[in-house]
């Protein structure tokens, strides 16, 4: 047997080793090869991108630069401008920051939009815009959709969404979102009722409000009820009022130069001997405005010549400077007898600081009861913020028994003091001016945030039929909605019209019981109107049980109750006795009864009619014998 040689098997396989070493090799090197390729691609992909983030990260800062500066140019020109020209320059420089990205320029472009300032409506435009500020977080976009859902304006009515909108809105501090979502859980609209939600929600929005009006940054603004058809706002001719330094006052925090006018027309009082321009001059030494540097020496040279006289506003404002240690010492002793005098004099003002020592006991034993007591006497005088203070110890139980109901009332009523009333004059303009739509959505808004006015304005501009930016089938629903809600605030004229809406099938089915209900409750408010209704209700037995004699009450205490009612109801009357002298008299039981079956077939329909012209034939020929 031959050996085999295992030389030649070793040397192949160290070939073959070698050679798969050196393919190994090859590809390994072109692995890193390619593998260096990839990452220097990589590299400079990276510092492409890095370089075009830094590009557009420089670029949208430049934007956001020059975005700022046209939103700051715009807002300067509003807040002077006169002329249409300069406003729709003002706008247009906007319209461009709001391109830019610029938040605050979208958000009033919006509202400009919206609203219909300074230019015409676009409420598609709005909700676009809107759509993409709520996008971006802005609880004022948040809030204005919330707001249209909940009317169905420029998209549908759901107002699911409106609250879903409404609470974004409120978690991101916007004041009329919570405001309205206090409004909706005190009344339950689309919420179960829920004082202490409600409590939470009124109690934010009036902290910031009395923070205001401690600065005399808000003024009361006044509300015009549309269907009075008033063509003034109310005046007072006493032009040394207290109300008209606060205007002035108003006007000189917006640049107005009638301040200056105010401050000479009280010094050439004040040289006079008129102590109402001496106290007027003081106070407005005190606070100081664009007319007139603040000095705490010339307010007390003022105030002591007002007090010297007898003056309460003079007390007051001496009281003020030692309360507070402006140019004189802190002297509590000093402050409360200024305050005690001029409180005794009825001025509101003095009353609220007496309670704020009561309840702080700043100088004064402490004692809630007392601050109360001076809280609510300011309060019914018309001081503002001591009904903040009532309502937050009516909220913490402080002195008096808690009451969440007392406190969120107090609160509400600090709450619509806020400047977004001033919406108030804007769509009161705007609807003397013929710019119904306009109007329309401004008082809307404040109808959603609960003022009473408001919903009985937006509720009279609807059934106008004047309305462009509803559907004819949404303004009657919309219109009965907010007279409900006027009237479950009080109004009896909503109730009145709550009433007629069920009466007549207006945006809802015909309701004649529920049309009782509402002339019942509207009669308590002695309302004419509500009473010959119900009359006629009764007469005819719609709604609730015929009843001749109850029939005849209620049109007599109509015409007792309002003399403009005599005529109507001496025709109602009439016909109500003609129908009775006819019932008595059994007037056509001497006929057949088949005479008697077709003609009152044939009458019946139209048995008012026919009553109403048998009286008038008769006055027509009572007048003509005279």
């Amino acid at each position: 047997m031959k050996a085999v040689s295992v030389a030649p098997l070793l040397l192949a396989l160290l070939v073959s080793v070698h050679k798969t070493e050196k393919s190994f090799e090859n590809h390994k090197e072109k692995n890193v090869s390619k593998q260096e390729a990839l990452n220097e691609s990589r590299l400079l992909t990276m510092q492409d991108t890095f370089s075009s983030q830094a590009e557009d990260l420089a670029r949208r800062k430049k934007n956001e630069e020059r975005g700022h500066q046209l939103y700051k140019m715009s807002n300067k020109i509003l807040k002077h401008s006169k002329s249409k020209k300069e406003k729709e320059e003002a706008y247009q420089l906007l319209t461009e920051a709001a391109d830019m990205g610029h938040l605050k320029a979208m958000e009033k472009l919006a509202a400009a939009l919206l609203f219909g300032y300074h230019g015409p409506q676009n409420i598609t435009a709005a909700v676009i815009l809107y759509e993409t500020l709520a996008e971006k977080g802005s609880h004022k976009g948040q809030t204005a959709l919330g707001f249209m859902f909940s009317y169905g304006i420029g998209m549908e009515y759901n107002q699911a969404k409106a609250l879903v909108y409404y609470t974004f809105g409120s978690l991101g501090g916007n004041l009329i979102s919570q405001m309205i979502l206090g409004y909706r859980y005190w009344v339950g609209i689309n919420v179960p009722r829920n004082c202490e939600a409600a409590l939470t929600n009124y109690r934010k929005v009036a902290y910031f409000i009395a923070n205001k009006l401690e600065k005399n940054e808000e003024m009361p603004v006044e509300k015009v009820r549309l269907m009075e058809k008033s063509e003034n706002l109310s005046s007072n001719n006493d032009f040394l009022d207290w109300d008209v330094y606060q205007y002035y006052k108003f006007l000189a925090e917006r640049g107005d130069t009638q301040i200056q006018k105010a401050f000479y027309y009280f010094l050439k009082a004040a040289k006079a001997g008129n102590t109402h321009g001496m106290a007027f001059l003081g106070k407005m030494f005190l606070e100081g405005s664009v007319a007139v540097t603040q000095s705490n020496a010339s307010a007390f040279k003022y105030f002591t010549m007002a007090a010297e006289k007898g003056n309460a506003v003079g007390l007051w404002g001496l009281g003020v400077l030692y309360f507070q240690g402006k140019g004189v010492p802190v002297n509590y002793t000093e402050a409360f007898k200024y305050f005690h005098i001029a409180a005794e004099k009825g001025l509101a003002d003095a009353q609220f600081q007496l309670g704020v020592m009561y309840h702080s006991g700043s100088g004064v034993r402490k004692d809630y009861k007392l601050a109360f007591k001076y809280f609510y006497l300011a309060s019914q005088n018309g001081q503002p913020i001591a009904v903040y203070y009532l309502a937050q110890m009516y909220a913490a139980g402080t002195g008096v028994f808690r009451s969440c109901q007392n406190a969120v009332e107090l609160y509400r009523s600090v709450c619509e003091l806020g400047s977004w009333s001033e919406k108030f004059l804007t769509a009161y303009f705007a609807y003397q001016d013929g710019n119904i739509d306009s109007s329309l959505i401004q008082y809307a808004l404040l109808a959603e945030m609960g003022y009473e006015v408001a919903q009985s304005n937006s509720a009279f501009i609807l059934e106008s039929e004047q309305v462009k930016i509803l559907s004819n089938d949404q303004m009657y629903p919309l219109a009965l909605l907010l007279w409900n809600r006027a009237a479950a605030q009080g109004n009896a004229f909503a109730r009145v019209k709550t009433g007629d809406y069920h009466f007549y099938g207006y945006g809802t089915k015909k309701d004649y019981v529920t049309a009782a209900i509402h002339y019942s409750l509207a009669v308590d408010h002695h309302i004419a109107q509500a009473m010959f209704n119900l009359a006629y209700m009764y007469e005819h037995g719609l709604g609730i049980p015929e009843d001749i004699h109850l029939a005849k009450r209620w049109y007599d205490l109509a015409a007792q109750t309002n003399p403009d009612a005599s005529i109507p109801v001496f025709l109602a009357r009439m016909k109500l006795e003609v129908k009775l002298l006819f019932s008595e008299m059994q007037l056509f039981k001497f006929t057949s009864s088949w005479k008697m079956s077709k003609l009152d077939t044939v009458l019946r329909p139209h048995w008012d009619l026919f009553a109403l012209v048998v009286i008038v034939i008769l006055l027509v020929l009572l007048i003509r014998n005279r």
